[in-house]
C-alpha cells in the first residue's frame, strides 16, 4: 500500500463526512474526521473530531452548497499531506463493479444517471467537481454502492420488463453495497465460517434494505433500480404497486418530478407518521 493520507469523502443529501487515513503497509489509521451538515440549509454546521473522537472543531457557518463543504474539510486538513480522494458514490448503475480513477468519461457516466438517483448523485458529482478546482493535481476515486452486487445471479439482477429495457440498463442495481462489504469483512474476523455461509444483512437507517449473502457475495437485495425501492425508509415509500404511479400520473396529473418528490422525500415513515421521519419520534 502507497503510504501518504487518504481523504475518504462521503455525501448525503445535506451532509458530507470525510476522514482523514494514514496509509501504509499495516493498513489505513484514523488521523481526523469530520462532518457537515444542513449544507445549502440555515444554521448549518461544520464540525471536526481527532483520532481519538474527541472534538476539535465546533462552527456555526455558512454552507451554501458542497463546494464550501469541502472548502471547510479542506481548511480543517490543511498541512496535512493529501495523496488521495476516495469518494463514496451511491450509484454505479450495472457498468462499473470496481473503483474506478475519475476522469472525464466517468463524469460523464455519473451525470447520466443523475435522473436517476437525484438525492445523491449530484452533490457527489458537486462535489467530485469542487475536488478538481481547490486539489487538482490530488487522484480521486469513486467507490460504488452498486458495485457489491454486481455479483447477484443475472436472474435476481432481472425484471420482467421486455428484453430492450434490460439490455438498456433497467435492472436490479442494489445500493449500500460499502456498508455490506466491510460488514463482510468484519464478521471474518469474528466468525469466518459463518463469513464464508450464508449471511442475511439489514442496514438500517434514513435509508434502510436487506441482503443476503453466500460465500461473501451478494446474491440477492432489497432495493432495485434506484435506492427508493425495498424497505419502508425515513422519507421514501420502498416497494409499490406500479399501478399507484399511474394513477397518480393519470387521475392527479402529477409530473415525474412530483412523483419522485413524493416516493423520496414525502413518504415512507414521514408520509405514515405525518410528523417525522424518526422512527424513534
Amino acid at each position: 500500500m502507497t503510504s501518504g493520507n487518504v481523504l475518504t469523502l462521503n455525501t448525503g443529501s445535506s451532509s458530507l463526512k470525510a476522514g482523514l487515513y494514514r496509509a501504509g503497509d499495516a493498513g489505513p489509521a484514523l488521523r481526523m474526521s469530520m462532518l457537515a451538515e444542513r449544507i445549502g440549509l440555515p444554521e448549518a454546521q461544520f464540525r471536526a473530531f481527532d483520532d481519538g473522537g474527541k472534538q476539535v472543531t465546533d462552527q456555526h457557518r455558512d454552507l451554501p452548497d458542497f463546494g464550501s463543504a469541502l472548502r471547510a474539510v479542506v481548511e480543517q486538513a490543511r498541512g496535512q499531506d493529501i495523496a488521495a480522494i476516495g469518494h463514496r458514490v451511491v450509484h454505479g448503475g450495472s457498468r462499473y463493479s470496481q473503483p474506478e480513477r475519475v476522469g472525464p468519461e466517468l463524469l460523464d457516466a455519473l451525470r447520466a444517471l443523475e435522473p436517476i438517483d437525484p438525492m445523491h448523485l449530484p452533490q457527489a458529482i458537486d462535489t467530485i467537481d469542487s475536488v478538481s478546482q481547490l486539489l487538482p493535481d490530488v487522484p480521486q476515486v469513486a467507490c460504488f454502492d452498486t458495485a457489491f452486487h454486481r455479483s447477484m445471479p443475472r436472474v435476481a439482477q432481472l425484471y420482467a420488463l421486455p428484453r430492450e429495457m434490460t439490455d438498456a440498463g433497467i435492472v436490479r442495481c442494489g445500493f449500500h453495497g460499502l456498508s455490506y462489504e466491510y460488514i463482510i469483512e468484519q464478521l471474518r474476523t469474528i466468525d469466518p465460517i459463518a463469513a464464508a455461509g450464508r449471511v442475511i444483512v439489514a442496514h438500517l437507517g434514513n435509508g434502510a434494505s436487506m441482503a443476503a449473502i453466500r460465500g461473501g457475495k451478494s446474491v440477492e437485495t432489497t432495493m432495485g433500480f434506484t435506492p427508493t425501492g425495498g424497505l419502508v425508509m425515513g422519507t421514501r415509500s420502498g416497494d409499490l404497486d406500479p399501478g399507484v404511479l399511474i394513477h397518480l400520473a393519470e387521475a392527479r396529473s402529477m409530473t415525474a418530478q412530483q412523483i419522485s418528490d413524493l416516493v423520496n422525500r414525502q413518504s415512507g415513515l414521514l408520509g405514515v407518521s405525518g410528523r417525522s421521519s424518526d422512527s424513534t419520534t
